[in-house]
């Protein structure tokens, strides 16, 4: 059994920047599709899982969000569910073609809804933003997501008006990286939520060069933060330390009042596997997890499998894409990014990586990460640590790895 997705479009991103942009017959045509998966919506209880364009109107599968779970945790009734396709079917878009939507509807035992409209999909509206309105009310499973973890060290020791002004302070860093890598044409379809003491970064589009970009804008993050540390005062300025890894999640929109919002959070395997790696890194240090995923080309649509190394190598490609990119004032010369490890002889060296166990004795490998940032007419800009800096890095095991 398969899901079958409408192909060919652009992952929806259903921003405020979006909704400005929208003519005043657009916005009313959003308006009245929201208004009507609201009802369907019912306060957060259901999910709309599966959609398909019709004249003047569209199909929608509308199920208790509990289902999910129950077919997650096998708690349903009859046959063990196949929950591969299940996250086929949460894995895309939710706009599906006919087919693949009664099959759906069929493999999940509800029956579709027709919602009427005044307008045609796809002719009126355009379908991926009917994709990016339907999304508020789904749940998304992404399989190999590019995410970054930002943590401010010792938040919990600073007062609350300390806090807010460092929390406000990362979120300039991020706001102002972002607006130069757009500069640079170098968009990605971001998106962040809080963790309290500091921001889950991840990326919409799944393909290699975009996760590139997430992985560089983590440096500018990191760099900017770096600059207004060196000029702030004291605890008006957050010192991080960062986190990056590529796994599974879903996402979710939770709700503000009573409508879901135009933000939306993650959770799954990679927040969990950031979240423990950042517990043992050190102030201003950068970890980069043990990875090996399937990334699409952008341009190509081909599929390769990337480890962690051959992922850095392709970034280290790209840094160019960045020189020219004014930081404080000063040009970006170029940039250096790397994963340290020892000289192994002749001048060569080889990569390190690390054995983590946590809490509850599970173990999982990461990498040390090192960034320098030349400027021209400004000092360098070093982020990370050298593996001669480590002596308080707590891990279980270290080994050499073949790049």
């Amino acid at each position: 059994m398969t899901a079958q997705s409408v192909e060919n479009l652009t992952p929806p991103v259903l921003d405020q920047r979006r909704l400005d942009s929208l003519t005043p017959e657009e916005r009313a045509r959003v308006d009245e599709l929201d208004e009507t998966l609201h009802a369907f919506w019912g306060l957060g209880r259901n999910i709309i899982l599966a959609w398909t364009p019709v004249d003047h109107g569209m199909r929608v599968l509308v199920i208790p969000h509990y289902i999910l779970g129950e077919l997650a945790g096998g708690q349903t009734d009859g046959e063990a569910a196949d929950l591969k396709f299940v996250d086929e079917v949460i894995a895309g878009h939710t706009i599906i073609d006919p087919d693949g939507f009664d099959g759906i509807a069929r493999y999940f035992g509800f029956e579709p809804q027709v919602i009427g409209l005044s307008f045609t999909p796809g002719r009126d509206l355009s379908l991926d933003l009917l994709e990016g309105v339907v999304r508020r009310y789904s749940i998304s499973y992404i399989e190999n997501g590019a995410v970054a973890l930002f943590d401010i060290v010792g938040f919990s020791l600073y007062s609350p008006l300390e806090q807010v002004t460092q929390l406000n302070s990362l979120a300039y860093s991020v706001n102002a990286s972002f607006s130069k890598m757009l500069a640079k044409n170098l968009d990605i379809q971001f998106a962040r939520t809080t963790t309290g003491d500091g921001f889950y970064i991840w990326n919409r589009d799944r393909s290699v060069e975009s996760n590139i970009n997430l992985y560089h804008l983590m440096h500018l993050i990191l760099a900017d933060n770096a600059i207004a540390r060196s000029k702030g005062k004291a605890n008006t300025t957050p010192r991080l330390r960062a986190s990056f890894h590529v796994g599974v999640y879903y996402e979710f929109f939770q709700s503000e009042g009573l409508s879901p919002t135009v933000y939306s959070y993650i959770v799954g395997d990679v927040t969990i596997e950031l979240a423990r790696m950042i517990d043992h890194a050190l102030p201003g240090q950068i970890l980069v997890g043990d990875f090996g995923v399937d990334m699409r080309e952008r341009e190509t649509g081909e599929v390769k499998r990337f480890r962690t190394s051959e992922f850095i190598d392709r970034t280290r490609q790209s840094l160019s894409n960045l020189e020219g990119m004014v930081l404080s004032g000063e040009n970006v010369e170029s940039i250096q990014c790397y994963l340290t490890g020892d000289r192994i002889g002749d001048g060569d060296f080889g990569v390190k990586r690390y054995v983590l166990s946590d809490k509850h004795a599970r173990t999982r490998k990461v990498y040390n990460a090192k960034v320098n940032i030349y400027r021209s007419g400004g000092r360098p800009i070093y982020l990370g640590f050298q593996t001669s800096d480590l002596a308080d890095f707590q891990y279980v095991e270290e080994e050499f790895v073949d790049v």
